[in-house]
């Protein structure tokens, strides 16, 4: 009641007044929710796509477990008849969803995100997400030699294009969505929210702001976060000891990096050998083609190496604790690129990241075991080179070299092998990319009649900058200071057609020889050059600025000056519309 009273005490506004505080408060109110759903909102419904493409995951795996245990028991038996019929048999019902329900979840989902980022203004429709569920767990459970990490990316980025899709985002934020909701999706897979985000940044949109890098990372942090809720905390692999004494071991792990190269490079090939081929045959083969890849890999389980069925996590933590002989591993590693490139060509829905992992971990292991029995005094033990080689073979084949490294860091937690890591990595990525010039994601964007833009040829691409299209200083510079027909007296013996004129501010303008005689001939000679001018001066650049750059500023000014950073009075050059288109007019003809 005194609340009441102590309000009724002000004095009554006028009409006015309140029409203007209405108005203020609307455009304040207006202004808030523009900012609030560009950036706050984007930020908060991040955290809303990691939580449920968590969730997806969870039940994915679930999935895929229940699958394996219904299908083909808790431990594949050796010479078991599931081993033929189970694959096989799988394969006809994936090929049936996948050309009749579920058309468009062929292959692993990283191409079909990044193009849903590039192309689709960032639609990916919800029932690859459902089809991608349903036949990636029917198809990795029965044995299909490929992994969960690939098709978990996919089901966030399209969980995350449906809810913004509903939420009527806008067509930017839209195209953002399904990158977003692929690092939620990997970072769950992996129960590794910084090799996810690096993978995506690095693969999938390769680049990254301040907005970009925060929606991100809420997305693979909450994702973990409800995984780790519901499945625990515990890493994919039971990490033993790892040793690294002697930088003269670093030789070691750089022939491992070399063997890992070449070996990213024949799986590659392989496979962008193989995939157009079949996608070639017959339309009534498709049918069979998963068929016959759960045949393949089921006669090779039932010859003796059920290890490479499925996603193979159980075989990798075994030979990271030395349960394996240098022979099985190599044997293992061949399998596994085999029936890894036959169920993938096959266009049986599933992801190669863990398939590369196992093979990087047991060749890893092998040149490791081989090193050792030549080089006794090497100290690392299989393990250091099983984890080593599962970077070696994501550097190699994927071509990602910094989410390489921090995904054996993440999955190990030590960060005792990271020079030995970087230097494998390295050797692996430049053998891979010296004999394989298009990386795997490109080659099968391609092969589908896309055009992406390829992340890794813009990164080696050579940037044209401002000093290579820079003009030596000026031998005539105007001073703003002096008279008009002082300058126009300096200019006399010049032909250029436009000048620098340095102001008292230690900024730039320019005038042209045009303009300076016309002020002249008008009877302002006698004032001084900076009273004519507009207050407004020259942008500068500098010379390590990219090209591009300029480019927003050389139709509006004649000439720009080019400035040291360390001196900005001190001039190191100028640039001009000339200058600049025909140095990227050489740089079209050398292309």
């Amino acid at each position: 009641m005194s609340d009441l009273v102590s309000m009724a005490s002000y004095p009554e506004p006028s009409p006015t007044t309140s029409v203007v505080r209405l108005r203020t408060t609307q455009r304040l109110f207006s202004t808030i929710e523009g900012v609030f759903h560009e950036e706050v909102f984007f930020l908060i419904l991040s955290v809303f796509i990691g939580i449920f493409s968590g969730l997806a995951v969870v039940c994915f795996r679930l999935a895929i477990d229940w699958m394996h245990l219904a299908l083909l028991g808790p431990l594949p038996e050796t010479h078991s008849w599931r081993l033929f019929a189970v694959p096989s048999l799988a394969g006809l019902v994936v090929a049936v969803l996948v050309l009749h329900v579920f058309p468009g979840i062929r292959g692993s989902g990283v191409n079909q995100t990044k193009a849903a980022l590039y192309i689709f203004n960032g639609y990916i429709p919800f029932r690859t997400a459902v089809g991608k569920f349903i036949c990636a767990a029917i198809a990795i459970g029965s044995g299909q030699s490929l992994g969960p990490e690939d098709p978990s990316l996919q089901i966030g980025a399209s969980i995350a294009s449906a809810l913004g899709r509903q939420l009527e985002i806008s067509r930017e934020k839209l195209r953002l969505m399904a990158p977003v909701g692929a690092a939620a999706g990997l970072a769950a897979a992996f129960n590794a929210p910084i090799s996810a985000v690096l993978f995506v940044i690095e693969e999938v949109i390769g680049r990254w702001s301040a907005g970009i890098l925060g929606s991100v990372v809420l997305s693979a942090v909450s994702s973990v976060v409800i995984v780790r809720w519901f499945l625990g905390s515990e890493p994919l692999f039971r990490i033993p000891v790892t040793t690294f004494k002697r930088p003269t071991e670093l030789i070691a792990y750089a022939v491992l990096g070399i063997v890992g190269g070449l070996a990213s490079v024949a799986f590659a090939k392989s496979i962008g050998y193989l995939r157009p081929r079949l996608k070639g045959l017959p339309r009534w083969t498709q049918y069979f083609q998963p068929a016959f890849a759960g045949l393949l890999l089921g006669l090779i389980a039932f010859l003796g190496a059920p290890q490479i069925m499925g996603a193979g996590y159980d075989a990798m933590d075994q030979a990271m604790h030395g349960q394996y002989a240098w022979k099985v591993l190599a044997i293992l590693a061949v399998l596994k690129i085999v029936a890894t490139t036959f169920s993938f060509v096959s266009g049986t829905p599933g992801g190669m990241f863990a398939p590369t992992l196992f093979i990087g971990a047991m060749l890893g292991g092998a040149v490791g075991d081989i090193e050792r029995m030549f080089f006794p005094h090497l100290t690392g033990s299989t393990g250091t080179y099983v984890l080593v080689g599962m970077g070696v073979l994501f550097a190699g084949f994927l071509r990602v070299p910094m989410t390489s490294v921090f995904m054996v860091l993440e999955v190990s937690g030590n960060y005792e092998i990271v020079v030995p890591v970087i230097v494998a990595n390295t050797f692996s990525y430049l053998v891979s990319r010296s004999l394989q010039s298009v990386p795997i994601f490109d080659l099968l964007t391609r092969q589908d009649g896309l055009i992406l833009p390829s992340l890794e040829e813009e990164r080696e691409e050579a940037i044209l900058r401002v000093e290579d299209a820079m003009l030596p200083v000026p031998a005539i510079i105007l001073n703003s200071e002096d008279s008009v027909d002082a300058n126009a007296r300096r200019i006399e013996s010049s032909n250029d057609p436009a000048f620098l004129v340095r102001m008292r501010s230690s900024g730039w303008s320019t005038i042209t020889r045009e303009q300076l005689q016309r002020l002249a001939h008008e009877g302002k000679g006698e004032v001084t050059l900076a009273s004519v001018l507009p207050s407004q001066t020259v942008p500068s650049l500098y010379p390590d600025l990219s090209l591009d750059s300029a480019l927003r500023y050389v139709n509006n000014y004649a000439l720009i000056p080019v400035v040291n950073r360390a001196n900005l009075l001190k001039l190191e050059g100028v640039i001009s519309s000339e200058s600049v288109f025909q140095k990227y007019g050489t740089r079209s003809k050398q292309d």
